[in-house]
């Protein structure tokens, strides 16, 4: 990468989401003609909004017997603890390399978080999660697959059989990949899938939650919101499921709107390409960075068929100033990096140390001295070879500028959305 003509500017906003298919254009126009915009309506007999066709879909591209849409991925983890049986003051063991949202759910829950480490690859640290599991006498291990990074699936599955711990995947960043065929989504009693706008299926906001457990999905339709027009849920579990439960569930009002639906439903049939696409130029990225003295990428399991909405990697033996220089001379190239070492939280980007609210947060050191040079790269579905391309020469003048003496750095933000 020597003597490269570094590119002025990178000239493709990695912030920008793909434009809404025509048919979900269409379909969210017809709606809202209606005004049948509530979540649940006096539909005729064996009639389904967009929302429970959604559920239903999901349902059968994953496998799994019930779906249940709500109106975010924070709110499926949430709905997700209480209803596999999560009380307040429970323990709930989660990986400690994680987006804010994912403790947040479990407090939301009045649960207790127990913060796992995380390997030198972002995935679980299997060995602490074991001792960590012992100790706290935790029964639920909330596993964030974050960014789109695959725990060895079959050890943790074989964990949490031997010491009788709840499994709930958090496949905010994984929809549509799998550990050795099988989807992430079908590891745990139940999971949760994000629509939020940077993730591969944009309505806006929106979550879903997945599960073959019939109380598990009743509970969740009740605490949704459904007010006793459970029938209008498509994936859901027979009647005595409900029947059982009626006036013991509290109403939390989450479910999914018609309209986010609606936008959502129509992009099912695009996941496939759009996620070609994305882990077509994670890997052009991650083959150039590769060249790159300094750079360290996050390697991947051979068993990790992962979708490359985003690329991680490190800057080992950089101090924090020389990091977020580097950070703020790729910013002024318009390459849209994120640091997860930053001194504060910063838009979506924070770590443990920073989760004051939670016991114990400063205490994962390994998880600490990888995120302490951990940098971050969307990689958008729009993104071409010539944009690889670009970022890795912005990535190559960014670092030999802020490992260089003088004053060199650029007044401009860190962390952008």
């Amino acid at each position: 990468m020597d003597n490269i003509d570094v590119t002025p500017r990178f000239d493709l906003d990695l912030t920008q989401p793909e434009p809404m298919p025509q048919q979900s254009i269409d379909r969210a126009t017809e709606l809202m003609r209606t005004g049948r915009l509530f979540r649940y309506g006096e539909t005729a007999p064996g009639e389904l909004n967009d929302a429970a066709l959604l559920e239903q879909r999901f349902a059968e591209m994953l496998g799994r017997k019930f779906a249940v849409g709500v109106n975010s991925c924070g709110a499926a983890l949430f709905l997700a603890l209480r209803s596999s049986g999560v009380r307040p003051g429970d323990k709930v063991l989660v990986n400690g390399y994680t987006l804010a949202p994912v403790p947040g759910a479990i407090e939301h829950a009045g649960a207790v978080p127990v913060l796992v480490e995380v390997t030198d690859n972002c995935t679980i640290d299997l060995q602490d999660l074991v001792g960590k599991a012992l100790a706290s006498g935790a029964r639920t291990l909330l596993l964030s697959h974050m960014r789109g990074h695959i725990s060895d699936m079959d050890e943790v599955s074989g964990i949490c059989a031997k010491y009788g711990i709840t499994l709930i995947e958090d496949c905010a960043h994984t929809l549509g990949a799998s550990w050795d065929g099988k989807p992430t989504g079908t590891f745990g009693t139940a999971a949760c899938f994000s629509l939020q706008t940077f993730k591969h299926i944009n309505s806006g906001e929106g979550g879903i939650i997945v599960t073959d457990d019939e109380e598990l999905a009743a509970r969740a339709i009740l605490h949704s919101g459904s007010y006793m027009l459970y029938g209008q849920h498509a994936a859901r579990p027979p009647e005595s499921s409900f029947e059982k439960l009626r006036g013991q569930i509290p109403n939390y009002s989450l479910r999914l709107s018609a309209l986010a639906a609606a936008l959502a439903l129509p992009q099912l049939d695009l996941l496939p390409e759009r996620a070609g696409r994305m882990t077509a130029s994670y890997r052009c990225v991650e083959q150039l960075l590769r060249s790159i003295d300094g750079v360290h990428v996050i390697e991947r399991a051979a068993k990790e068929q992962f979708i490359g909405s985003s690329l991680q990697f490190c800057l080992p033996g950089l101090s924090g100033e020389q990091i977020a220089d580097f950070v703020g001379i790729c910013h002024g190239h318009g390459l849209g990096l994120k640091w997860f070492g930053g001194p504060r939280m910063e838009g979506f980007t924070s770590r443990p140390s920073q989760w004051e609210y939670v016991a114990g947060a400063g205490t994962l050191p390994q998880t600490e001295k990888l995120l302490a040079t951990l940098c971050d790269m969307r990689i958008p579905p729009a993104m071409e070879e010539k944009h690889c391309r670009q970022a890795a020469q912005i990535i190559t003048y960014a670092l030999r500028q802020a490992t260089s003496t003088g004053d060199h750095a650029l007044s401009v933000p860190t962390n952008r959305p």
